[in-house]
């Protein structure tokens, strides 16, 4: 018995969508989602390998069955039939990927918007910053305040619980928390508080990049962009730069603590500490008998910067 050319249609399209489908939700490619935007973006990258999934296995498919199917066959030395096109088979195909396109853009759209909890557009708009571009290439001078103006100005689901202000310099990022005026080399976040980040940069553009996040935004000299997260999984997690921003770019990292609450009011309570008695150990010291990195050590030891970033900052 023939089977008709539509059930084996039939039965071809049920198989690749179900191996699409379990290959888009299994294809082990991401890392531990440990933010509440994360499996925003999960969704949207699971849908887009979905998608991709079953389109390459059609394509391949129809691509190996001509191959075998119409390939020469010995003392075959006619010329094939003249085949001048097909309408409806070509609308075909440029429809239905038309329509997958500007769907994935739709949905791709949306999560943008819903991740950061700010107008995708904003980042693209901000005005410059007149400091941030005067501002000389210090560690000290690098943080750039958020004005209040500024802060109301934007519409947000739900106020921020942590805001934190940073700066990217060639090649470290700096970290400034403006309610306790605490800046250092690491990121601290205490689990399940909503965070907004402030960055701009020091000197070329720079990309804030926590992959377990799923975030990422530019930090743009003069410019101020915003971005906003909350870390749901404690763990330590890299903080990469995803720009390239010069001949050491690939050390340009940092370290993100996600921890308790009350790990993080003890962290926060030593910088403290540690801001006061630093200008006492400056004084202390005798600055002419001294190299430049064990000069500024006491400055980057608390502040997280290793010894390597400094020596290629100097």
């Amino acid at each position: 018995m023939k089977i008709p050319n539509a059930i084996w249609t039939l039965l071809i399209g049920i198989v690749l969508t179900l191996a699409s489908l379990w290959y888009g939700q299994n294809h082990g490619l991401l890392p531990v989602a440990a933010s509440d935007e994360a499996p925003l973006v999960d969704g949207l990258f699971n849908t887009m390998m979905t998608v991709s999934t079953g389109i390459f296995l059609i394509v391949e498919g129809v691509l190996i069955y001509a191959v075998i199917r119409y390939r020469r066959r010995a003392g075959d030395n006619e010329d094939g039939p003249a085949i001048e096109g097909n309408v409806p088979l070509e609308i075909l195909w440029t429809a239905i990927p038309a329509i997958i396109v500007v769907g994935i853009s739709l949905y791709s759209f949306d999560v943008y918007n819903n991740t950061g909890g700010f107008d995708p557009h904003s980042a693209h708009a901000a005005p410059m910053m007149e400091d941030a571009m005067n501002m000389p290439r210090t560690a000290s001078a690098a943080v750039v305040q958020v004005s209040q103006s500024d802060t109301s100005s934007r519409e947000v689901k739900k106020p921020a619980e942590l805001t934190i202000n940073v700066t990217g310099l060639q090649y470290a990022w700096l970290f400034n928390y403006p309610d306790k005026d605490v800046t250092t080399g690491e990121l601290h976040l205490p689990i399940g508080k909503t965070v907004e980040i402030n960055m701009t940069a020091n000197d070329v553009i720079h990309a804030f990049w926590i992959p377990e996040f799923r975030v990422k935004q530019d930090a743009i000299p003069g410019r101020q962009t915003h971005l906003r997260f909350t870390p749901r999984k404690a763990g330590d997690y890299d903080l990469i730069c995803a720009e390239l921003c010069g001949p050491y770019h690939g050390v340009m990292k940092s370290q993100v603590v996600v921890e308790t609450q009350e790990a993080f009011d003890s962290w926060m309570q030593e910088q403290l500490i540690a801001a006061k008695d630093i200008p006492n150990q400056a004084v202390a010291v005798n600055s002419m008998s001294m190299t430049a990195d064990e000069f500024l050590s006491p400055y980057t030891h608390d502040m997280g910067i290793h010894s390597e970033i400094l020596h290629q900052i100097k």
